[in-house]
């Protein structure tokens, strides 16, 4: 802050400072200007810029200069003032994120990276579904959770989102897609969807409500088949699991179905430590980055390779959950049941910074243990069973069904 000291004046000197200070305040100002003009100016309670320089020529053809001809151009000629340089600077970022053509990295200002930190945690406020886009660009439902309100609003897999709340999806990233949608418990967002069959698009208004994620869930039948249904890898994934493993063992389950269905992935820790389960201590996973590639291997003694399993799969299983089906179908440990999974296949490696903001940066890519590439490709099922709507209208689940008949 600037240094001032206080003085005492007599009464007639106060008119000559007054003129004094207007003028040299004239000055001032036009000198400012001829040099910022409204450049200079921001919304009231925001800070500004302060810095411009380290602005490297790039190349004969490619001046970083042209980046502040265009801040001051707008910050001069927009139509509304003032300009926010807060706004101008993460808006900068942004679109330097989207120049990597990569739609799963991305900035997130200090307002969105608070958000985005409580998703992992297992209790967040929206629809819960887990969304994405397609191989087209095209914003789609991957999954929705089950007992959520995009579930019981009838959002299904594989819908594709048009509009969120009158906005136009095109070009949205999915990351601030998810910020849309997000929102406070008891408030409605409006999807505007269209699905295969549908003659035209759907308007969906959604009732947003706390999200919290149990994320695993056994079922033992009476034919002895254990049925360990995934829904999520987050924080507390592994215990449950663990819990899960401990029920089944003591009561000599015969056979186990692992349900990744619609499981949109998470964590990488526990993807790999659910995956040790029948693994043991070699590789789960590969990461491969810039021709060089790092092995990530189990984390615990294999308890569970003696007993037969299967493991059901579909277009929402994603990420950490193709890890797992990967791996034991790689070792042979299980065959997997249903159909072609997502393909989300990328390591995003997630900082926080100083201001608050965060940035999420495609760093590399998994491959199975046997070097198979997930990444837009999937995983392809031993059986490929479809489950249709009439499938789900009749309450028949064929693809569990089947996972049953291989084990029996």
């Amino acid at each position: 802050m600037p240094y001032s000291q206080k003085r005492r004046f007599s009464p007639a000197a106060v008119p000559l400072i007054l003129l004094a200070g207007v003028a040299l305040a004239f000055v001032v100002g036009l000198l400012l200007g001829r040099q910022q003009g409204i450049r200079s100016v921001v919304p009231a309670g925001e800070g500004k810029v302060i810095s411009t320089g380290g602005a490297p020529n790039l190349s004969e053809n490619l001046d970083f200069g042209t980046f502040w001809d265009i801040w001051n151009f707008t910050k001069e000629n927009f139509y509304k003032q003032p300009v926010s340089d807060e706004d101008l600077f993460y808006g900068s970022i942004k679109g330097m994120m989207a120049g990597l053509g990569d739609r799963y990295s991305t900035f997130f200002d200090p307002e969105e990276a608070k958000d985005f930190s409580e998703t992992l945690n297992g209790t967040f406020e929206g629809i819960g579904a887990q969304i994405d886009v397609d191989e087209n660009g095209q914003l789609v439902i991957v999954a929705p959770l089950p007992e959520s309100p995009a579930e019981k609003a009838g959002l299904r897999q594989s819908d594709k989102i048009l509009a969120i709340d009158g906005v136009a999806t095109t070009g949205m990233s999915v990351d601030e897609a998810v910020m849309k949608i997000r929102g406070a418990k008891d408030s409605v967002v409006t999807l505007i969807i269209t699905r295969d069959g549908l003659d035209s698009a759907m308007e969906v208004p959604i009732t947003r409500d706390t999200i919290t994620i149990d994320s695993v869930k056994l079922e033992t039948r009476d034919d002895g088949i254990a049925v360990i249904s995934v829904y999520f890898f987050n924080e507390d994934t592994i215990s449950l699991f663990t819990a899960a493993v401990n029920d089944l063992l003591a009561e000599g389950a015969k056979g186990i179905v692992l349900d990744l269905r619609g499981n949109p992935g998470g964590l990488l820790d526990a993807a790999i430590d659910m995956g040790s389960a029948w693994i043991g201590q070699d590789t789960v996973v590969i990461q491969s980055a810039r021709d060089k590639k790092q092995a990530f291997v189990g984390t615990s003694n294999a308890r569970l390779t003696d007993i037969p399993t299967v493991i059901l799969v579909d277009g929402g299983s994603a990420s950490a959950s193709e890890i797992v089906a990967g791996a034991l179908q790689d070792y042979g440990f299980a065959k997997l049941v249903g159909t072609q999974t997502f393909g989300k296949g990328s390591v995003q490696d997630y900082r926080e910074l100083d201001d608050g903001s965060a940035i999420k940066l495609t760093t590399a890519e998994w491959l199975t243990p046997k070097e198979r590439s997930i990444n837009h490709v999937g995983i392809t099922p031993d059986v490929i069973v479809e489950y249709t709507q009439a499938d789900a209208d009749a309450e028949r689940d064929p693809q569990l069904d089947k996972a049953l008949e291989l084990l029996q």
